[in-house]
C-alpha cells in the first residue's frame, strides 16, 4: 500500500525542479530552521518522511503512559489536498504481545474516531502470521479543512500499550501548476480553429498568478510560524489574563518551547482580529441521536448579509431534510431525522469567513432480531451460525463457551456480513467445536448449542454376485449415505487399478467398477472398501462358459430359471419407485412365443411403464418405477409346436414407511419432555427397525437431531432443551428400505417445571374457627414463575385433603377459615405454576383448633415510659400495642374520668389501640390511663403527657442601680411559664435616642444581671424576654425606668470644617474581559466598580436583564463584582453587559463570552 506522505515528498521535488527560485528560498528556510534555538526542538515536517527517531514531542491531549517499543512501522505526517482520500497505515509487532492488540484512532484529546465509522472513516486490519506481524490502516474519504489536526493512535493488549502521534494538514485544491511559469502565459483574442500563436501574451494573468504564489508562500510561513500548535489553543492562549495561566496550558498541551509561544502570543496580541462576519460562530463539534433533528445557528453582524451551509464542502440546498431559518440576526440549519450519511463536516460562508464544526450521529442500541438456532452436524461438515440484527453494519462480538471468538482464532472461525445478516462460518467441524455459541450486540443477545457427531456411514445398497458370459460386460454397483467418501475397488485382496476394460467411476453416493469384455481371469471375490471406515463390501464375479451342442431342430419350449422349492416359483424383492426388469431365458425349436399374464390379465404392450421386450431366447417383462399396486403373482408362458411351459414369478414392492401417527407431548420439566406417538399405519412391506426424531425451536426452519441410531420404543425423552424457549419435534419411521416422511409437528411445547416446595411453613395464630399459616417462596421457581398458591387441610386419620383455598393466594401468607372447632388438621402448601403443582410443605405435627388464652399485657413503647411532651397545636397520636386472647377490653381514663370522645378520638385493634389528639390544646395535659382486661386479668399503663408553648414576658422590669458605666437590671418571672419550666431569659438595651435594641445576655438563669460598658452621657432602656422549651416569649417586659450615664465634666469644643463631599458616579475600576470557557465547567465574569452613594448593579446578556435568572449567581464584595455562571453550555455564549446606577449617574462594561464543547 503506498505511504501517503510520499506522494507530497514527490509533488514538492517535482515543484523544486520547474522553479529553481522556489527551491531556493526552500533551502534557506531549511538552513534557518537548523540553527540552535534556546528551549526550541526540531519538528517533523509534514512533507518529508519522519525520522527514525521518535517524535520530540507529543501532540496536546495525549495521556502520559510508558511506550513498550510495539510499533515496527509508526504512522506518517500527512499533506493532503481537500477533496482526496488519505490513508494512514503503521505496522505493531506481534511477538511482544500475547494476542491480537485494541487499536484505537483519536483525533485531538478524546474524540475518539470508531464512532465515526462510515463511508469517510474506514479502519481495516490484517495479520501476517509468517513475520507475526499486525497491520492497521485509517482511510479518510474526501478530505475537507476540519479533518486538519493532530491525531494519534493507541495499542493496548493486557499489560502492553503503546502510542504515536502523528498530523494531517489540509491544503486548499490546486486548480492548476502554480510551478509552472510557461502555463501563466496565455493569449487572447484568437478565435477557435485558428492556429495557437494568434492573439496577445497575458501579463496581467501571469502577474495575478504569481501575486497568489506569494500569498500562499506566506501563509505557509505563517503556518510554519505556529510552532506546531493547533490554532484552538491559540485561542485559548489569547483570552488568558494571568501569567500562571500559560504554564499550566503549555504543561496540559505538551508545548515545550514556552518562550517561543510568548513571543509568538506577544505579537499576536498586538492586534485583536474580531470576526467581521459572524458575532457567535459554529460550536466545534455537535452530536445527535439517529433519527433526531440537529440545528446548528451563528449569528451575523448584519442581518443583509447572504450566507451559505456547506457540508464536506458541496452547498447544501434547503428541502424537506435540510430546513433553513431566518430570526433576526441569526442564521439556523435545521438537519430533520439524522442518518449516518449526515456525519459529516459542515461550513458556514459569510463573505470571505467561514465557520467549521462537525456533527456526530451516534446510532440506536441493536437488537437482535433472528436469533441463532440448534445445529447438529457431522465431523467435518460446514457449519453457518447464522443471526439478524436491526441496523446494517453493526458491530457484533461472537463466542463460544463465554469465551470471545476472532479471526486470528487458528484460523478456524471466518465472520460473513450480508446487510442485517451475521454469519459465523466453520469450515471443517470437529468434535471441539461442539459448545454454546452467542453472539451479543450493544443491545441484545442470542445463544444456540452446536453439537457434532462422529460420521456414520449407512450402506444403502450392496454389491450383488455377478455371473457373467464371455466378452459380456460386468457391473459392480453399490450405494452409501455419504456423497463424499472416497474409496478403492479390491479383487481377491490386491487393489483394482483402471485400464482400457476396466472403469471405476463415483458419482454421489454411487460407487462402480465396470469390467468390459469378460475374460475367464475375471472371474473373483471383488470388493469395496469405503476411506476412513471399518467396513467392506463383498462380491463374487461367476465365469459362464459357453457350449456348444447338438441341438435337434424341434424342442419343447423350455424356461431357464433358479426355482427354489418343488413349485416353479421365485419372489422377488423391488423397492418402490425402483425399475423392475425380469429376464428370463428361453429355448425351443422352433422359436417359442411368451406371454405375461398377472392373473387373467395379459401385457402385450411393448412400450410405456409397464412393457414386454423379446430377444433372441429371453423374454423380459419390465416394470418402470415400480408401486405398490404392481405387488403380485406373475406368470409367463411359452408356447410352440412342439409343446409349451410355465413359470410363476412373485413380485413384492417394499416401501419406505408411513410417517408416524399421534406424535405429541405428555409431560414436559425444567430442561426435558416426553414425546409419545404411535406407530405407521403401513410399514411399506418390511418391519419397521426404529424411530428417528427431531426438534426445532418455533419460528425456525432448522431441525436438529435427537438420535442417529434408530430408536424402538414409541416414547421418547428429549433433554438439554431451554426453559421458557417453545419447542416443536417430529418422528420418522425407519425401515430397512429407508426413512419415512416426517410425523405431523407436535404442538407447541415450552419447557418448564414446577417449582420446589414452599420454605418454612409456620403456623401464626390459631382460633377456634381459623388457622394463620405463613411460608417463604421456593428455593426454585424457574422461567414459569408462581402463579400463586393453594393451601389443603385434612383431618387426622384420613387421607382426603380439603381445599382451603378456592383462588390462589399470591402472597405468602393465608389465614383459613370455618375450620372444625377441636379437630386435630394437618396442613400443606403447594406452589402452582403453568407446569403444575410443586412438592408440598407439610407439617409433621396436626394442628389442634382451639383458641388458646393469653394473659393481657401492654407493651408501652420507650419513649411513653417518660412525660410525652407536645407543643400546642400539633398532633397527638399515640400507638400502643398489646397482647392477649381472645380480644381483650380496652379502657382510657384521663386523671380518673372517661374521656371525651369529642376531644379526643380513640380507635382499637386486635393488636394495638392508638390515642389521637387533632390539635393539642394544654387543657389536654393530664395523666391518661389505659386498661386491658380479659376476664379477671387487668394489665395497665399510665401515659403523662404534657402540651406546652412559649412562656409570658418577665414581669415587673426595674433598672435598680446606677453606678459610673453599669446598672444592675431587676425582674419578676412571668405569670404564664406556658406549662414548662422557665430555662432562661434574655435581656436586649436601647439608646434612648435611637432606639436600636442590641442584646446583652442569653440563657440568663437568674432574675437580675448587671450591663456593664454602657456609654458615658447616654440613657438606657432594658427589655427582658423569657425563655423555655419552646423558644423565647413573644413580647418582651419593658423597664419601666432608664438607667442614664453621668458625664464627668469635660468639655468637647468642635472644630469648624466643611464635610467633604464623597460623592461620585459610578466608575469601572477593572472592565469586564472577554473570555473562552469550555462548556460544562462553572465560570465567573469579574469586574470592579467604584461609586457614591452605592451604585445599583444589573447584569445583562444580549442587552435582556438576567437578574431573575437561577443560573446565574451575583455578588458583591466591596464594588467587585462577580457573576457566576454554572455549568454553561454553547447556548450561554453572547454579550455579557455590566451595569452600574446611582443618583449621578450609570456606567456600562461589556465582554464577549464564548463556550465551546469539549474535545
Amino acid at each position: 500500500m503506498p505511504e501517503p506522505a510520499k506522494p507530497a515528498a514527490k509533488k514538492k521535488e517535482v515543484k523544486k525542479k520547474e522553479d529553481p527560485k522556489a527551491a531556493k528560498k526552500e533551502e534557506k528556510k531549511e538552513e534557518k530552521k537548523e540553527e540552535p534555538k534556546e528551549e526550541k526542538k526540531e519538528e517533523p515536517k509534514a512533507d518529508a518522511p519522519p525520522p527514525a527517531e521518535p517524535a520530540p514531542a507529543e501532540p496536546q491531549g495525549e495521556p502520559s503512559s510508558q511506550s513498550d517499543g510495539l510499533f515496527i512501522k509508526k504512522p506518517e505526517h500527512v499533506l493532503i489536498e481537500a477533496g482526496k482520500d488519505v490513508t494512514i497505515s503503521f505496522q505493531v509487532d506481534g511477538k511482544q504481545l500475547p494476542g491480537k492488540p485494541t487499536v484505537k484512532w483519536f483525533k485531538g484529546k478524546w474524540l475518539e474516531l470508531g464512532i465515526k465509522s462510515g463511508q469517510r472513516f474506514q479502519f481495516k486490519d490484517s495479520f501476517d502470521k509468517e513475520k507475526n506481524i499486525y497491520s492497521y490502516e485509517l482511510k479518510i474519504g474526501k478530505v475537507v479543512v476540519g479533518d486538519r489536526g493532530d491525531y494519534r493512535c493507541e495499542v493496548k493488549a493486557k499489560d502492553k500499550f503503546d502510542s504515536c502521534p502523528f498530523n494531517i494538514d489540509v491544503e486548499a485544491p490546486r486548480t492548476d501548476e502554480s510551478g509552472n511559469v510557461l502555463e501563466a502565459f496565455k493569449r487572447t483574442g484568437g478565435e477557435a480553429g485558428k492556429d495557437e500563436v494568434a492573439g496577445e501574451l497575458d501579463f496581467s494573468g501571469l502577474l495575478k498568478k504569481r501575486e497568489g504564489q506569494e500569498e500562499e508562500k506566506k501563509k505557509k510561513k505563517d503556518d510554519d510560524d505556529d510552532m506546531g500548535i493547533p490554532p484552538e489553543i491559540w485561542e485559548m492562549l489569547k483570552g488568558v489574563t494571568k501569567k500562571s495561566e500559560y504554564e499550566r496550558i503549555a504543561f496540559q498541551y505538551g508545548v515545550t518551547d514556552l518562550r517561543g509561544m510568548l513571543k509568538r502570543l506577544k505579537k499576536a496580541k498586538v492586534e485583536v482580529k474580531k470576526s467581521a462576519a459572524f458575532m457567535t460562530k459554529l460550536d466545534p463539534a455537535y452530536q445527535v441521536d439517529k433519527g433526531h433533528k440537529i440545528k446548528m445557528w451563528v449569528e451575523l453582524s448584519d442581518p443583509d448579509l447572504q450566507i451559505k451551509w456547506m457540508k464536506n464542502g458541496q452547498v447544501i440546498k434547503p428541502s424537506g431534510k435540510y430546513i433553513f431559518e431566518n430570526v433576526g440576526k441569526k442564521r439556523i440549519l435545521t438537519i430533520t431525522k439524522a442518518s449516518l450519511a449526515d456525519d459529516a463536516a459542515y461550513e458556514c460562508v459569510a463573505g470571505d469567513e467561514r465557520s467549521f464544526t462537525e456533527l456526530f450521529v451516534k446510532e440506536p442500541p441493536v437488537l437482535v432480531s433472528v436469533g441463532l438456532d440448534d445445529q447438529q452436524v457431522y465431523v467435518g461438515d460446514k457449519v453457518e451460525m447464522e443471526a439478524e440484527v436491526s441496523e446494517e453494519g453493526a458491530q457484533v462480538i461472537w463466542k463460544k463457551d463465554g469465551v470471545e471468538l476472532t479471526r486470528e482464532d487458528a484460523f478456524k472461525y471466518r465472520f460473513k456480513k450480508d446487510g442485517k445478516k451475521h454469519i459465523l462460518i466453520i469450515n471443517e467441524a470437529t468434535k471441539e467445536d461442539a459448545g454454546r455459541y452467542q453472539i451479543f450486540t450493544n443491545g441484545g443477545t442470542s445463544e444456540a448449542d452446536l453439537v457434532v457427531e462422529d460420521k456414520q456411514l449407512e450402506v444403502l445398497q450392496d454389491i450383488a454376485d455377478l455371473t457373467v458370459k464371455a466378452a459380456e460386460q460386468a457391473v459392480f454397483k453399490c450405494e452409501v449415505s455419504d456423497e463424499k467418501v472416497t474409496g478403492k475397488w479390491y479383487k481377491n485382496g490386491v487393489e483394482v487399478r483402471p485400464s482400457k476394460r476396466i472403469t471405476i467411476s463415483h458419482k454421489g453416493r454411487f460407487h462402480k467398477l465396470v469390467i468390459d469384455d469378460v475374460r475367464p481371469e475375471d472371474e473373483g471375490d471383488y470388493t469395496f472398501v469405503p476411506d476412513g471406515y471399518a467396513i467392506s463390501l463383498s462380491a463374487k464375479l461367476n465365469f459362464l462358459e459357453i457350449k456348444i451342442e447338438y441341438v435337434p431342430k424341434q424342442e419343447p419350449p423350455k424356461i431357464h430359471l433358479d426355482c427354489s422349492g418343488k413349485e416353479q416359483e421365485n419372489t422377488i424383492v423391488v423397492v418402490a419407485g425402483n425399475k423392475l426388469r425380469f429376464d428370463v431365458p428361453i429355448t425351443g425349436e422352433p422359436a417359442p412365443v411368451a406371454t405375461w399374464m398377472k392373473g387373467d390379465v395379459v401385457f402385450t404392450d411393448t412400450e410405456g411403464r409397464v412393457r414386454v421386450e423379446e430377444r433372441n431366447e429371453l423374454s423380459s417383462f419390465v416394470i418402470e418405477s415400480a408401486e405398490r399396486s404392481d405387488e403380485g403373482s406373475y406368470t409367463i408362458k411359452v408356447t410352440n409346436p412342439v409343446g409349451e411351459d410355465s413359470a410363476t414369478l412373485r413380485v413384492k414392492v417394499v416401501d419406505v414407511p408411513d410417517p408416524p401417527e399421534a406424535a405429541h407431548i405428555t409431560k414436559v420439566g425444567e430442561d426435558w419432555a416426553i414425546l409419545m406417538w404411535e406407530p405407521p399405519k403401513y410399514d411399506g412391506g418390511m418391519p419397521v427397525t426404529g424411530y428417528l426424531m427431531e426438534r426445532k425451536k418455533k419460528g425456525s426452519m432448522r431441525w436438529m437431531k435427537l438420535n442417529f441410531e434408530v430408536y424402538t420404543d414409541t416414547t421418547y425423552e428429549s433433554t438439554k432443551m431451554i426453559e421458557g424457549v417453545l419447542y416443536e419435534m417430529r418422528v420418522f419411521a425407519v425401515n430397512a428400505i429407508g426413512v419415512s416422511q416426517p410425523s405431523q409437528n407436535t404442538k407447541p411445547f415450552m419447557p418448564i417445571a414446577p417449582t420446589s416446595e414452599p420454605l418454612h411453613l409456620t403456623l401464626e395464630d390459631v382460633t377456634d374457627t381459623t388457622a394463620t399459616l405463613k411460608w417463604r417462596a421456593p428455593d426454585r421457581i424457574g422461567a414459569g414463575g408462581i402463579d400463586g398458591y393453594l393451601i389443603e387441610y385434612c383431618k387426622e386419620g384420613t387421607d382426603e385433603w380439603i381445599p382451603a383455598n378456592t383462588e390462589l393466594v399470591e402472597r405468602c401468607g393465608f389465614t383459613a377459615k370455618d375450620l372444625p372447632t377441636g379437630e386435630k388438621l394437618f396442613f400443606r402448601v403447594v406452589a402452582v405454576n403453568i407446569a403444575g403443582r410443586s412438592p408440598p410443605a407439610t407439617f409433621a405435627q396436626p394442628v389442634t383448633i382451639r383458641e388458646i388464652v393469653q394473659q393481657p399485657k401492654i407493651r408501652l413503647p420507650r419513649h411513653l415510659r417518660q412525660t410525652y411532651i407536645r407543643r400546642v397545636g400539633e398532633q397527638v397520636n399515640l400507638v400502643i400495642p398489646f397482647q392477649g386472647k381472645p380480644r381483650p377490653l380496652v379502657t382510657w381514663t384521663k386523671d380518673g374520668k372517661p374521656l371525651d370522645p369529642k376531644e379526643v378520638a380513640i380507635r382499637t385493634s386486635d393488636m394495638d389501640t392508638i390515642l389521637f389528639i387533632r390539635s393539642a390544646a394544654r387543657t389536654h395535659s393530664g395523666h391518661y390511663e389505659l386498661s386491658v382486661q380479659i376476664e379477671n386479668m387487668v394489665d395497665k399503663a399510665v401515659i403523662k403527657i404534657r402540651i406546652v408553648e412559649k412562656p409570658g414576658p418577665a414581669h415587673n422590669v426595674m433598672v435598680k442601680e446606677v453606678w459610673g458605666f453599669n446598672a444592675l437590671v431587676e425582674w419578676e418571672p412571668p405569670k404564664d411559664d406556658g406549662n414548662s419550666e422557665i430555662t432562661g431569659y434574655s435581656i436586649q438595651k436601647a439608646d434612648k435616642k435611637t432606639m436600636e435594641w442590641f442584646t446583652v445576655y442569653e440563657h440568663n438563669r437568674l432574675t437580675r444581671c448587671t450591663v456593664s460598658d454602657l456609654i458615658m452621657g447616654n440613657e438606657y432602656y432594658f427589655r427582658v424576654f423569657s425563655e423555655n422549651i419552646c423558644g423565647l416569649s413573644e413580647n418582651p417586659g419593658l423597664s419601666k425606668n432608664t438607667a442614664y450615664i453621668q458625664k464627668t465634666g469635660i468639655i468637647c469644643k468642635q472644630m469648624n470644617y466643611k464635610e467633604h463631599d464623597f460623592r461620585m458616579a459610578p466608575v469601572f475600576m477593572t472592565p469586564l474581559v472577554d473570555r473562552t470557557v469550555v462548556a460544562g465547567y462553572t465560570t465567573g465574569l469579574n469586574c470592579a466598580v467604584r461609586g457614591h452613594p452605592k451604585p445599583k448593579v444589573i447584569w445583562m446578556k444580549n442587552k435582556m436583564d438576567i437578574s431573575g435568572d437561577p443560573k446565574f449567581l451575583q455578588k458583591n464584595s466591596q464594588g467587585v463584582l462577580t457573576l457566576n455562571i454554572r455549568k454553561p453550555s454553547p447556548f450561554d455564549s453572547g454579550t455579557y453587559c455590566c451595569k452600574a446606577v446611582n443618583e449621578l449617574g450609570e456606567a456600562i462594561s461589556e465582554c464577549k463570552l464564548e463556550v465551546k464543547a469539549p474535545q
